[in-house]
C-alpha cells in the first residue's frame, strides 16, 4: 500500500528513500550531484538526510 503524501511529518522529511524517483532528483538538485552520488550517498547513509548533507558538504569544503 502506498504512503498517505499529504500526511508529512518531521520523520518522512529526515529520510530520503531511493525508490521515490522525486526524492533522488531533489536531493540532485538541491546538492548540486549526479543521480549516480545522490543514489550511493542514500544507501550508504540508510536515506538519513542530515548525514548526507553533511558528507557532501565535507566533499565540497575540500
Amino acid at each position: 500500500m502506498a504512503d498517505d503524501k499529504t500526511k508529512r511529518g518531521a520523520r518522512d522529511r529526515s529520510t530520503v528513500s531511493a525508490e521515490e524517483k522525486y526524492e533522488v532528483n531533489y536531493l540532485m538538485q538541491a546538492l548540486k550531484i549526479g543521480r549516480d552520488d545522490a543514489e550511493q550517498l542514500i544507501l550508504k547513509y540508510n536515506g538519513n538526510r542530515q548525514r548526507i548533507e553533511q558528507e557532501v558538504s565535507k566533499r565540497k569544503h575540500r
